[in-house]
């Protein structure tokens, strides 16, 4: 029950968090030009100080085999995740414009917005390392089937496609970048000077709350008013919170994890939906409503559900 109660206070502190974005939106002090400099922040700057942070204090050269089996695992679980999200479409018949988003909505995690702060809330900085873990093989399907995706469903062109294209675009990321240089300094067994890792360490501070307001925000533009289940959206919840930490479960274990990197692996696969998928949507002309509809309500829903899955795990 331990786990139960530490995971309700944790969601209390992140909707708290949450409403200062939401609140900030509604009094006008928050618009979208900030939250574009918020999500660059964050992105760009925040979280690779994070990960640098994250992995040369909790990681070192001998657990690096060990990441790897771990990366599979989290690759595994994306794949059957999102092999099922395309059956649950397509048997619900969905329009062409909400397909696409439906499978990327159902089968990707928020791993940074939403993952970072609730992981460290729950199993504090020493689950950074098991994030980012996460996160190095989940975004690579985000860059490349969740923007297919999402693509396909839309109106517009996707301009460039291709190996070379995805490459370029996947390894000019700030997160990723920063991972890839983390496991190289442990490979080699060195170490920043202290006073890049005490100012990485200031900066990696600023991912949690910045995030959670960017998110309250989001919530705040679509409007409580406006949260209705559109058709869909309601099999998407289930499949998005429920079944994906299910079929991360399996997987992990099928490959031996167990212990911090199993909880945090099934907790990043149960979060809402990845915050790209609402804007790859608009770029492309789908149906942006209901990747912003499903993208809140998810939102809302989680910290409903990490509670129960926290009781499930302790």
């Amino acid at each position: 029950m331990a786990g139960f109660w530490n995971a309700v206070s944790a969601c209390v502190v992140l909707l708290m968090l949450m409403s200062v974005g939401y609140f900030m939106g509604v009094w006008g002090w928050l618009t979208s030009k900030e939250k574009k400099f918020i999500s660059k922040f964050i992105v760009n700057i925040a979280v690779p100080c994070n990960c640098l942070v994250g992995l040369l204090n909790n990681l070192d050269r001998g657990s690096l085999v060990q990441a790897g089996g771990m990366v599979l695992a989290g690759v595994l679980a994306v794949v059957c995740s999102l092999l099922l999200s395309a059956l649950a479409a397509t048997l619900l018949r969905l329009p062409r414009e909400r397909w696409g988003v439906f499978v990327a909505m159902a089968g990707l995690s928020n791993t940074i917005f939403i993952g970072i702060p609730v992981c460290t809330q729950l199993f504090g900085e020493v689950s950074m390392p098991y994030i980012m873990l996460y996160y190095l093989g989940h975004t690579s399907f985000l860059q490349s089937v969740g923007v297919m995706l999402v693509g396909r469903a839309g109106t517009r062109s996707r301009g460039r496609t291709g190996a070379a294209a995805f490459f370029k675009d996947l390894f000019s990321k700030p997160p990723i970048l920063s991972v890839l240089l983390s496991i190289l300094l442990l490979v080699l067994d060195l170490r920043p000077p202290a006073t890049v890792m005490k100012f990485a360490s200031y900066i990696s501070g600023a991912v949690s709350p910045l995030a959670l307001i960017y998110c309250g925000f989001i919530v705040y533009e679509v409007g409580l008013k406006n949260l209705h289940f559109l058709r869909g959206l309601p099999t998407m919840l289930v499949m998005r919170l429920a079944l994906s930490p299910v079929i991360c479960l399996a997987c992990c274990s099928l490959l031996g994890m167990e212990g911090l990197p199993l909880q945090v692996f099934v907790v990043e696969s149960a979060l809402p939906v990845v915050s790209q998928v609402p804007v790859m949507a608009g770029e492309y002309g789908a149906d942006e409503k209901y990747a912003a509809t499903g993208s809140c309500l998810s939102i809302l829903a989680s910290f409903l559900t990490i509670p129960v899955l926290m009781l499930i795990l302790s």
